[in-house]
């Protein structure tokens, strides 16, 4: 990490995390805002008396504003159109969201790579979250039949969410797929046993009052083992954007999910 202050950029600063990240950056003693990036004007965000600009052209403020990083909290849709012009700009992109696809990732890496500069997409800021992939995938060595259930609060776009796909991915890696229960099984109402990953169910509970949990429960003979994690406010995720933030300073690539850098 740099001596100096890292410079950074938010987008996303009305929603519930960027209401946290923006406390975060206040009380970083190395990280220093320098701008935010909004759908709306200076006079509709309320940031009036702010001392930092807002902008609704992300090009225009990567032009106009000397940054180090950009972490977006915005929507899938949103931040795949900033992280490229972040780059673009030759700005480190850190964003807060799912929804990019294999073949996206892949392409972003070699664009990013070719910039020399680091991207963070982290799908889930949670370290304990990040832990609790990382163990369901040391326990998937040892039972071959586990579920997925997460629940989410009721504004939620995707099902399921990208943490339970991520979950899943890191276990198909240890377990060889399989079809689970019995072999006649049939649902008497569409979805009763999840989505599918390689034979491996996940649910999606969605529901005011919540805001992020998942658990994963696996199964073998005479016993059960069930890794659960819950975030409880968005507080729960500023250790992991701090460690974000910092992390693409150092790297020259694209880095997926904490995991990749929580030992």
């Amino acid at each position: 990490m740099a001596n100096r202050d890292i410079r950074i950029i938010l987008a996303g600063p009305r929603g519930k995390m960027g209401t946290a990240a923006r406390d975060l950056i206040a009380h970083t003693a190395h990280f220093q805002l320098v701008a935010y990036l909004d759908s709306k004007t200076t006079d509709e965000t309320g940031f009036t008396d702010e001392e930092r600009p807002v902008y609704t052209d992300a090009a225009r403020c990567f032009s106009e504003v000397e940054t180090d990083v950009f972490l977006d909290l915005t929507t899938p849709e949103a931040a795949k159109i900033n992280l490229e012009t972040a780059l673009d700009h030759h700005v480190r992109p850190v964003i807060g969201t799912t929804g990019f696809t294999d073949e996206e990732i892949a392409r972003l890496r070699d664009k990013t790579e070719e910039k020399g500069l680091g991207t963070m997409i982290v799908p889930n800021f949670a370290i304990g979250a990040v832990l609790m992939m990382k163990f369901s995938q040391m326990a998937a060595r040892y039972f071959d039949d586990v579920e997925i259930i997460e629940r989410h609060h009721d504004n939620k776009l995707d099902a399921p969410s990208g943490t339970a796909l991520k979950t899943a991915d890191l276990i198909s890696e240890e377990r060889v797929a399989k079809n689970q229960g019995h072999p006649n099984e049939a649902e008497t109402l569409d979805g009763a046993r999840g989505g599918q990953v390689d034979g491996m169910p996940i649910h999606s509970v969605r529901l005011p009052g919540l805001v992020a949990h998942q658990e994963v429960i696996f199964g073998g003979s005479g016993q059960t083992l069930t890794i659960r994690h819950d975030s409880i406010d968005r507080g729960s995720f500023m250790p992991g954007v701090k460690l974000a933030v910092e992390t693409v300073m150092s790297v020259k690539t694209l880095v997926y999910g904490l995991e990749q850098i929580v030992e």
